[in-house]
């Protein structure tokens, strides 16, 4: 499952651009908390522990509990604004979680038993169509990422969500059909190959 991270934040006394500006002058990033039928809460968070977080990769994907002074507040990132030149975030959206809930979240996806591949084996290679997935699922069910097995796939194969084991609670946002996730596809040098050998007539 998805580690749960903890942040530590205070609550912003004053709204607004300038107010916004004068947090981030601080080190501090202004953000906001919303969802459950409560009222938005705006609070902020150290800037150098946020970049920390957001480097380890699954930051958007994992329950964030925020400290404010004491009261621990479960959340979900819903949205990060970065500064289009500096690429620093400059505001942060979580989402309420209660016990109880269901959220939907994009996992990615990570791909294993290349060697048990007979098309991989041929110089085959993993065209991704979705590096990840969305699924619905409990806040503390949340899976750290989708791990597909490429175990007996050729050339040519399609990996769709229903070949999938998703865990216990975790089902895809979308159910309406069997989506592709990726497919193998032989390298140029070997559609030349196959190619050519099409082309010479039977002796």
């Amino acid at each position: 499952m998805s580690e749960t991270l903890k942040l530590a934040a205070e609550m912003r006394e004053k709204a607004g651009k300038g107010a916004s500006r004068a947090v981030r002058r601080t080190g501090r990033v202004p953000a906001v908390i919303y969802g459950a039928g409560q009222p938005a809460t705006p609070i902020h968070v150290e800037e150098k522990l946020l970049v920390r977080q957001l480097s380890s990769g699954h930051f958007m994907n994992s329950v964030v509990e925020l400290d404010l002074g004491g009261q621990v507040v479960r959340t979900l990132p819903r949205d990060v604004q970065f500064h289009v030149v500096s690429d620093r975030p400059i505001h942060v959206d979580f989402l309420r979680i209660d016990a109880g809930s269901t959220v939907t979240v994009a996992v990615p996806v990570r791909f294993v038993d290349e060697d048990k591949s007979p098309g991989m084996k041929r110089g085959a290679v993993v065209n991704i169509v979705r590096h990840e997935v969305q699924v619905d699922c409990a806040p503390d069910s949340i899976p750290g990422e989708l791990v597909i097995s490429l175990a007996g796939r050729d050339v040519g194969d399609s990996i769709h969500i229903s070949a999938v084991t998703l865990p216990a609670g975790v089902v895809p946002h979308i159910h309406d059909r069997d989506f592709t996730i990726a497919t193998i596809v032989a390298p140029s040098a070997l559609k030349s190959e196959t190619g050519d050998e099409a082309a010479t007539p039977a002796a």
